[in-house]
């Protein structure tokens, strides 16, 4: 499959504007020279095409995978969405996601949609502290199921506290991959190849060398 759907992610992005460049101060710290706010990807349309390239990436990284998990808040509508285009490309999978407190009436628990069990694939829209993609974890195992991957939609590639990516750390902590739909390479192919952004490119090359993943 071509990776062609990168590049045209952050085509969309750019129109939603939800990526945008210039000088914006990242919760770290950091004077970062662009931004990437996916709840902005925040009409029907845009929540359809957002679906579809998370589903396009997943298939194209073939993961393991028996069901997906959208953690609440922001993971609800996205894992709506991707199952629906997954659907639409025939494959067709059970997902569920979570209250944020435990129901006592009805049916209660934490959890709403199919039982979870088998590998479960967590679908987020960044990783920055790792903190949400701890709380999925630990839910589906204290489900009785496995956590089998986590699917993004940007790595920022940058470095945390140490050496690693928060990404990284995420993979190194338990264990399985994080799957992206564009990282910043892509970024920076994007910019290389499109003369009408190429005037970004200095400033996104220098926040690379300065904090990026080694």
């Amino acid at each position: 499959m071509s990776d062609d759907f990168r590049q045209a992610f952050i085509q969309f992005a750019i129109a939603r504007k939800v990526l945008c460049f210039g000088e914006f101060k990242t919760k770290a710290g950091r004077m970062s020279p662009y931004f990437f706010n996916a709840g902005l990807f925040n009409d029907g349309d845009a929540l359809r095409k957002l679906g579809q390239f998370y589903a396009k990436a997943i298939v194209a990284a073939a993961l393991p995978f028996d069901m997906l998990f959208g953690p609440a808040y922001k993971g609800i509508p996205l894992v709506s969405a991707i199952v629906i285009a997954l659907a639409e490309m025939e494959y067709n999978y059970p997902f569920c996601f979570n209250r944020k407190e435990a129901k006592d009436h009805g049916e209660g628990g934490v959890l709403v949609g199919a039982p979870m069990n088998g590998r479960v694939l967590i679908v987020d829209d960044v990783i920055s502290a790792g903190t949400s993609v701890r709380e999925s974890v630990e839910l589906i195992k204290n489900s009785g199921a496995i956590p089998s991957g986590v699917v993004i939609a940007l790595d920022r590639m940058e470095r945390g506290m140490g050496e690693l990516s928060a990404v990284q750390e995420v993979q190194q902590m338990h264990g399985f991959s994080v799957t992206a739909i564009i990282n910043l390479d892509d970024l920076v192919e994007f910019l290389q190849n499109h003369r009408e952004f190429v005037q970004y490119l200095p400033a996104v090359e220098r926040y690379r060398a300065q904090y990026g993943i080694k």
